[in-house]
């Protein structure tokens, strides 16, 4: 179906977005690439062929990327999709953005530090798991250094955050003896293609997310966290009464609620998990829930995450886990 000129000019916004707030500060190629497309009507065609849930920037780059490498130009990325189009398509259409991102642990862990333990973890929306384990990393806020609660699942990634004064850093790890994720298609640690999709959804120049990424990816194939296909609106609770009884429930997602495009569908999903004898903390884009987001103060820079704990507006947090703001 072909799209309208006010559709085109939608997206082509899209893409200008993604490039000035997101890409903008740390990935000068993909600020380039997605400037170019919302100029190229030939790129916004095809993209306008698809389903809108799969036009993102980020899906679309990625998908560019495994099939015919990091484009070096928009000239290669032109010819990527003249070439490889329908590979391309193929892509974006049987895969999502999973950015599994560990390092986001850094800005969760203070938050669950404040916690009483032992604690059990539900991830919603936790692709392959890697933040199912953040008592298995280390961390570095500002040369406050915290080990790994275990060892011998090889060297343990180090994830650097930078803090401000109010926030808690903790003194130790926290002790996880339950956890369990929650995704509409998990990801599976020792599969070569699912790996293969993951380290592609890491920018081009972040080589450092990159080469902790793997590292995260090793930890984690050691004892694979248990991961449950199911829908959040609909099988969370299942998950969450096989959860210890003695243990803090902490249920959990960081990015992944700005993907149920309903409002309606986000504030159910709000309501059940305060509903449940559990600890709800959500780090997700201010826009996700506005309700929460009008008792924030202002952001410290431009397309940062809202951390919330059981609804209340806590931390401004940056959305790879490289810094977080507390406000509360």
């Amino acid at each position: 179906m072909e799209l309208q000129e006010d559709e085109l000019a939608r997206l082509a916004k899209q893409y200008v977005r993604f490039a000035t707030v997101e890409a903008d500060p740390t990935s000068p190629s993909y600020r380039d690439l997605c400037l170019h497309v919302a100029q190229s009507d030939r790129l916004l065609r095809f993209l306008g062929g698809l389903p809108k849930a799969r036009r993102q920037p980020n899906l679309f780059l990625a998908a560019v990327r495994l099939i015919g490498g990091a484009p070096e130009s928009a000239d290669a990325l032109e010819a990527t999709v003249e070439n490889r189009g329908d590979a391309v398509r193929q892509v974006m259409l049987t895969h999502v953005t999973q950015t599994n991102e560990p390092a986001r642990c850094a800005v969760l862990l203070p938050a669950l530090a404040q916690l009483p333990g032992p604690l059990a973890l539900i991830e919603v929306g936790a692709s392959a798991g890697l933040c199912l384990l953040p008592d298995r990393y280390a961390y570095d806020y500002d040369g406050a250094e915290i080990a790994p609660a275990s060892s011998g699942l090889g060297p343990a990634p180090v994830f650097p955050c930078q803090v401000n004064d109010r926030t808690p850093v903790p003194q130790r790890n926290v002790d996880v003896v339950w956890r369990a994720g929650l995704d509409l298609n998990p990801l599976d640690v020792k599969s070569d293609a699912d790996v293969a999709w993951l380290e592609t959804l890491v920018w081009p120049e972040h080589r450092a997310r990159a080469d902790r990424l793997k590292a995260a990816l090793h930890v984690a194939s050691g004892d694979p966290p248990p991961l449950v296909k199911g829908n959040l609106l609909e099988d969370l609770d299942a998950l969450a009464k096989s959860a210890p009884e003695h243990a803090t429930l902490v249920i959990y997602h960081t990015a992944v609620l700005g993907y149920v495009s309903a409002l309606q569908d986000r504030e159910s999903f709000a309501s059940n998990v305060q509903a449940m004898n559990a600890v709800w903390i959500s780090n997700e884009a201010p826009g996700v829930f506005p309700d929460i987001a009008e008792h924030a103060p202002p952001p410290p820079s431009r397309g940062m995450f809202l951390l919330a704990v059981d609804g209340v507006a806590t931390a401004w947090t940056d959305p790879h886990g490289r810094s977080l703001h507390w406000f509360r």
